[in-house]
């Protein structure tokens, strides 16, 4: 079958908390809707927002090579991809300049806007970080062309390892949650739980691990939640790693919300993240690039502005990016 021969290989290694030594699980046992019923409920019913394509639109000024130290320069690409160039490190998270987030190229979700930045146009890249090894955040044309020109670190969650050598990707790091590496002698990357799923074909659901992460500068601590749900944890990850200078949130891909809630926060829960994590600072992630879910274009950052003003947060400590616009922090 063909969705058995795209399933990624398993992990294998100590049970913990959330791995049974099969399957991967969520902080609470929240679990993603599984099997027909949902999905068929979901898709025969779907009420999808406007989404107009614009292929047209610009792309980015050329990023400068690098930033120096102490300092923080952030641009939004497109979907869950942010360059982040911070201590003289240039780093990844989730790339994909593909055109379908999908093992095709011919079906599958396809992209309606494109990526911010022109990929030649990329500074040296030193780190990717993988959230989850979903289409949409595992791009395994883009990382091979990021390994074959820059042979960048990759660091992703446990089990997704083996599956980036098998296609030719060297250099990959498993972490697990709450583990820390070091990246420089002025940067060091943490590991933290998300709340999500797994998988790529029939045969590998929660197989591999989920995760967001957080890099500790000497331009303050930086933190990717990736892919996730709302949790505990990001009052967790706000306490352990605090202050949390930027926080790089989702805020697409809600609606409808009772079959994405377990797997995605809408925009009132990632301005609730936001307060739980103590953010100085936070931008919106996973949208406006690929309609994953039935919010439209606009929604995602329409309900972020009710949100914050619903919680008397002000609009300047949450943004949205266009794509390719760079952030530059100011010097704490």
């Amino acid at each position: 079958m063909v969705g058995c021969s795209l399933s990624a290989p398993r992990y294998s290694g100590p049970r913990s908390d959330h791995f049974d030594g099969k399957q991967f699980r969520n902080i609470g046992g929240v679990r993603a809707q599984e099997g027909m019923k949902p999905l068929l409920k979901w898709m025969l019913h779907r009420e999808k927002g406007p989404f107009p394509e614009r292929p047209d639109l610009p792309y980015g000024p050329k990023p400068p090579t690098r930033v120096g130290p102490g300092e923080l320069r952030v641009t939004f690409v497109n979907h869950g991809t942010f360059l982040l160039q911070v201590d003289g490190l240039n780093i990844l998270t989730d790339p994909i300049w593909s055109e379908r987030t999908s093992p095709y190229q011919w079906a599958g979700p396809k992209r309606l806007r494109p990526p911010g930045l022109r990929f030649d146009e990329l500074p040296p890249i030193d780190v990717v970080l993988i959230s989850h090894n979903h289409y949409d955040h595992l791009d395994v044309e883009t990382l091979r062309r990021l390994a074959a020109r820059d042979q960048p670190r990759i660091f992703a969650g446990l089990g997704v390892r083996q599956f980036l050598t098998e296609q030719g990707i060297p250099n990959a790091t498993d972490m697990e949650w709450w583990q820390q590496l070091p990246l420089s002698p002025q940067i060091r990357l943490a590991c933290v739980p998300a709340q999500h799923f797994s998988g790529r074909g029939l045969r590998d659901r929660d197989a591999t691990l989920w995760a967001g992460y957080v890099l500790q500068t000497t331009a303050g601590n930086l933190y990717y939640a990736g892919d996730t749900g709302y949790g505990d944890f990001f009052r967790a990850i706000g306490q352990r790693f605090a202050p949390i200078r930027l926080a790089i949130l989702p805020i697409g891909a809600y609606r409808p919300q009772w079959f994405m809630a377990p797997i995605h926060i809408s925009p009132a829960e990632a301005v609730q993240a936001h307060l739980d994590l103590g953010a100085r600072q936070s931008i919106g992630t996973h949208f406006g690039t690929f309609q994953l879910a039935d919010d439209g274009l606009t929604e995602p950052t329409t309900d972020l502005r009710l949100a914050l003003e619903k919680k008397e947060v002000p609009d300047s400590t949450f943004l949205v990016l266009p794509e390719g616009l760079g952030w530059h922090a100011r010097p704490l």
